[in-house]
């Protein structure tokens, strides 16, 4: 599986916070986009599906805590890491953030190097998460360390590629991903593939299965659903 470049939304109304942790971000990888008020970050985010928000409290519109509360609302945002950027030190704004879903805090002023290391530290926790794990629903489990997937404690054979296609599907049921999302995920941005090939690895995964959990949603892309 080609290495992921991970996608981070900043939320913040300073401009000058916004280009000095984009510019760094992306010296280190990342794809950054940015938002300059609450609603603008709800509707990038629903866009571009980030794999990491930084969200400033007080911002305009809507503030961070506001945002954080509404995402988690939708099961495409459920597993998203959300981080607050805030120069408030009470105690009492740390809890309501963490109880609207928040996953850490980034207290301003802001260091580059600490944001960049803070932002690393996230993905490797996710990461390991993510490769131990197995997906388990109903009568289905993809064991990921073993590229093995068992329907009723049967395993099933599927190809790289295929095994590759149903645990990015599954490890988010009932989000819709995006076709370009899955080929940049599963084969890269190097390797030129068509809309087709995904058609025929999932129709493949269907026939193996021996059912159907992988829903199209036309002219946009497909969620997994069991």
């Amino acid at each position: 599986m080609a290495p992921e470049i991970k996608k981070v939304l900043i939320a913040d109304d300073e401009p000058d916070i916004l280009e000095i942790i984009s510019y760094n971000l992306q010296l280190h990888g990342y794809t950054v986009f940015t938002a300059k008020d609450g609603e603008h970050a709800i509707r990038l985010a629903q866009e571009v599906h980030p794999d990491l928000i930084i969200l400033d409290i007080m911002m305009p519109k809507k503030n961070g805590i506001e945002v954080c509360k509404q995402l988690r609302t939708q099961p495409a945002f459920q597993d998203t890491i959300i981080v607050f950027l805030t120069a408030l030190n009470d105690e009492l704004s740390h809890v309501r953030g963490l109880e609207f879903g928040a996953d850490d805090f980034i207290a301003k002023p802001i260091s580059p190097k600490v944001m960049v290391s803070k932002v690393n530290s996230f993905f490797r926790r996710i990461n390991k998460q993510e490769a131990s794990k197995a997906i388990e629903m109903g009568d289905l489990r993809i064991e990921p360390e073993e590229y093995v997937v068992y329907y009723k404690d049967e395993p099933i054979n599927l190809a790289k590629k295929e095994f590759e296609l149903l645990s990015y599907l599954a490890s988010k049921p009932g989000r819709v991903f995006l076709r370009n999302e899955i080929l940049n995920k599963i084969w890269g941005n190097d390797v030129i593939v068509g809309d087709r090939t995904i058609d025929v690895h999932i129709r493949k995964i269907r026939q193996k299965l021996g059912f159907d959990c992988i829903t199209t949603v036309k002219g946009v892309g497909y969620k997994f659903e069991l």
